[in-house]
């Protein structure tokens, strides 16, 4: 079987869709003749006959492509798409975390939001929030996109997935956890960085304005791929 055709099996095998993390954590690469798999993986799905992207890092079969829009609702209006990418992207940040071996946390009404063709909190490894500080405290954490928790129970990172909707109130709910030693991202589309930056400018976020940074989708999917990577070559 030649490359190209083990990697649309084991697309197709998962419903005619993948990440391009999950194509290389479970295509077989062990008798291909290459040095770098993974970037062969990659250019494979490029290839416009067979392949078409949906989102950074997600691509599906051509052959599927009217079953695979109809599945998750990107073939009927602006809004779905929203839900579907602001779900994607939580459901990349989840595994990134549970690769590295945090605890994830995902919000209670987010918990039955496809991230494909799971539930976020499927995915999630806690299923409810560490009471880590007090309670109107714990209060204003649980309303946050996705939390990466460490060994002792306590955040390492919080992450807002800011798609359409204002990044102000992301900022807000940041700046009442400032206390602690925690990671702070806003994840968008690139488009929207000088927004970002004009609105944590503000003096109300001086406080805090070295300690948010803006992430890119690409930059999120680039990094989920890269930690299967990781993880099937045994350094992660």
């Amino acid at each position: 079987m030649k490359q190209y055709e083990q990697v649309i099996k084991v697309m197709k095998d998962n419903g005619g869709f993948s990440t391009l993390g999950f194509l290389n954590h479970n295509v077989d690469t062990s008798d291909w003749k290459t040095k770098t798999p993974f970037a062969s993986i990659r250019r494979i799905v490029q290839d416009e006959r067979y392949f078409f992207k949906i989102k950074p890092g997600l691509w599906a079969l051509k052959e599927f492509e009217k079953e695979v829009l109809q599945k998750f609702d990107l073939d009927k209006s602006q809004k779905n798409e929203e839900n579907f990418t602001h779900s994607y992207y939580q459901g990349l940040l989840l595994e990134i975390g549970n690769l590295k071996g945090y605890n994830t946390y995902v919000p209670p009404q987010d918990k039955n939001r496809l991230f494909l063709d799971k539930k976020l909190g499927n995915i999630s490894t806690i299923e409810q929030i560490f009471d880590f500080s007090y309670e109107e405290i714990i209060r204003r954490a649980r309303t946050i996109d996705v939390i990466w928790f460490n060994e002792r129970n306590l955040p390492n990172s919080f992450f807002e997935v800011e798609h359409s909707t204002d990044i102000q109130n992301s900022l807000l709910k940041f700046n009442d956890l400032q206390d602690f030693y925690s990671n702070f991202y806003i994840l968008g589309a690139i488009e929207r960085k000088r927004e970002f930056e004009h609105k944590v400018s503000y003096s109300a976020f001086k406080e805090m304005k070295d300690r948010i940074k803006f992430i890119d989708y690409d930059f999120i999917s680039a990094l989920h791929t890269k930690s299967f990577e990781l993880k099937k070559i045994g350094n992660l």
